[in-house]
């Protein structure tokens, strides 16, 4: 099995978008997701000074963000 080939994450794309807007430089989108690690690494930076919230949403819409175990949380288009 391919890294691709994964099934989607168990999250959901509108509340992992909604944390990153709202709470984004605390790194709520990412505690969300299960990567805990980044997510105190965002709480000490604010998010990177803001740079790594913009980065995060950015690929929350694109559909490429993944939360712990490599799965894609993207919007359900079907």
């Amino acid at each position: 099995m391919g890294y691709y080939d994964l099934e989607p994450s168990e999250k959901d794309f509108l509340p992992t978008l909604l944390l990153c807007l709202i709470l984004g430089a605390f790194g709520a989108h990412r505690f969300y997701v299960g990567k805990i690690g980044t997510a105190v690494l965002m709480i000490v930076t604010l998010g990177g000074l803001g740079i790594w919230v913009i980065v995060d949403l950015i690929f929350i819409v694109c559909g490429s963000f993944r939360d712990a175990h490599g799965r894609t949380v993207a919007y359900p288009f079907a």
